[in-house]
């Protein structure tokens, strides 16, 4: 799949704000700071798509994204960032449950987590979430630039043994600063998209 065609669509924060138009969905979450406005950035091929901020945390909306005038990118609130309120936290996390409960709409979930470092509590949270409500999942380890070959084959083991990933879900791997993976993930989101 080639992406040609992207653009910002709507932010939302509750169902009556989602676009209405009944086309497929690819959702992308992960903690804040894990690199996921750049990945979106790059599969675009468009440097300011997803606005990229220095302060983890900033995407506070579910966002949509027209993509080949044929489906959408949403990019979920970054979750796991210290310095925001409990209150604060709590509101990003009731309005991405009610995105993922309620979108029949949403074909695949990608959970980005970074190849450097275990999983967290939130991470492992959202996958066993994501498990829970029976959607797809291709995890993205990002940030592989910054490995060798042999510590990155080394982290892949064991994110998939931390997140315990469920034999029908894949691992994939990314940098947005050099686009490695970059087909690999294209084409498992077209092969979420044609599997309707």
């Amino acid at each position: 799949m080639e992406i040609k065609q992207s653009e910002f669509i709507t932010s939302a924060v509750k169902p009556d704000q989602y676009p209405t138009d009944n086309r497929l969905e690819i959702a992308f979450v992960g903690r804040s700071n894990v690199g996921k406005s750049s990945l979106i950035n790059s599969l675009t091929n468009r440097r300011k798509l997803v606005k990229v901020s220095r302060t983890p945390g900033k995407t506070r909306l579910v966002n949509f994204f027209l993509i080949n005038n044929d489906f959408y990118f949403v990019d979920l609130p970054g979750y796991g960032y210290a310095k925001v309120s409990r209150v604060e936290k709590e509101s990003w996390g009731a309005f991405i449950e009610t995105y993922l409960v309620n979108r029949s709409q949403l074909k695949r979930i990608i959970l980005l987590v970074d190849c450097r470092h275990k999983p967290t509590d939130d991470d492992k949270l959202m996958y066993n979430f994501i498990k829970h409500y029976g959607y797809d999942c291709t995890v993205v380890a990002t940030k592989t630039d910054k490995l060798t070959k042999n510590e990155l084959r080394k982290n892949i083991a064991m994110l998939k043994k931390e997140l315990d990933l469920s034999g029908e879900d894949e691992l994939l791997t990314y940098s947005s600063l050099n686009k490695q993976g970059k087909e690999e993930l294209l084409e498992n989101i077209e092969s979420a998209l044609k599997s309707v």
